[in-house]
C-alpha cells in the first residue's frame, strides 16, 4: 500500500488518531484511503495491519524497527472474536537464524518491538465480510517487569537453540508465551541458517509469535470483556 498520513509527532497524537478510528469498519477506512478491500484474507493476511499503518502514519515499512521509529511504538492489529478474545497468535518479527546467537535480550528485535505497542483490536470472525469488520478501542501498552521477564525467558531458550544450530528442532510447542513458527509467503521460500557444526544450509524462514494466551491476558486486564 502507498504511504498515507504523515507520521505522528507524539504518542498523544498517535493515540488520538487511533481513538478516532474506534467503531469504524475496515471498508469505511479503505474507501477513505483509496484502498481496495480483498474478498477474503487468505492471500491478504496483513491487510488490516497495512491499512492501519497507512491511516495512522507508520513509516517503518519492512525495516527491522518499530512501526513509528521516532516514537519507538510498534503497531499490532489483533483479530478478536465476539467475546474479545484473540483469534490467533500475533506475529512479532522474523528471525535471523545466523545472527541471533550473538544477540542479547536487551538488544533483540523482539524486545525492541514489544517495549511499546499500540494494540488495535479488529473483529476477526470469518463469518464477517472483510470490509464489515469493525475496529475497537486502541490500547497503548508496555510490558510489566513480570511480563518482560517471562518473554525474556522464552526468548533466551528459543534463541539459544537456534544460535546453537538446532533451528530445525524448534517447533511451535516450545515457549510458554513466545513461540517460533514458520513465516514465509510460500513453501519454497528459504533463508540461510547454520547447523550444529556451523555449516550453512537453506532453512524455512521463521518468526517469533506471541501466543494468543499472552495477548488474551493483556486484553483481559485492560478491557471490560463479555463473559
Amino acid at each position: 500500500m502507498a504511504s498515507g498520513r504523515p507520521a505522528p509527532t507524539s504518542e498523544a497524537e498517535l493515540v488520538a488518531r487511533a481513538a478516532a478510528l474506534a467503531g469504524r469498519t475496515l471498508g469505511e477506512l479503505a474507501v477513505e484511503l483509496g484502498v481496495a478491500v480483498p474478498p477474503d484474507l487468505r492471500r491478504a493476511k496483513g491487510f488490516a495491519g497495512q491499512l492501519l499503518e497507512r491511516a495512522l502514519g507508520a513509516t517503518a515499512g519492512s525495516r527491522a524497527e518499530p512501526d513509528f521509529p521516532a516514537l519507538g511504538v510498534e503497531l499490532k492489529t489483533i483479530p478478536v472474536d465476539e467475546r474479545g478474545r484473540p483469534c490467533e497468535s500475533t506475529f512479532v518479527c522474523t528471525i535471523d537464524s545466523v545472527a541471533i546467537g550473538a544477540v542479547e535480550w536487551e538488544r533483540s528485535l523482539v524486545r525492541c518491538k514489544l517495549l511499546r505497542v499500540l494494540w488495535v483490536p479488529v473483529e476477526g470472525s470469518r463469518a464477517l465480510a472483510v470490509g464489515a469488520r469493525r475496529l475497537g478501542a486502541a490500547l497503548l501498552w508496555s510490558p510489566s517487569p513480570a511480563e518482560e521477564a517471562a518473554l525474556r525467558f522464552d526468548w533466551e531458550e528459543l534463541a539459544g537453540l537456534i544460535g546453537r544450530g538446532d533451528v530445525e528442532q524448534v517447533t511451535g510447542h516450545l515457549g510458554r508465551h513466545l513461540q517460533v513458527r514458520p513465516k514465509a509467503a510460500h513453501g519454497r521460500a528459504r533463508r540461510r541458517a547454520l547447523d550444529p557444526d556451523g555449516m550453512s544450509f537453506a532453512a524455512l524462514p521463521r518468526g517469533f509469535y506471541l501466543r494468543a494466551s499472552f495477548t488474551a491476558a493483556i486484553l483481559a486486564s485492560h478491557y471490560v470483556l463479555p463473559r
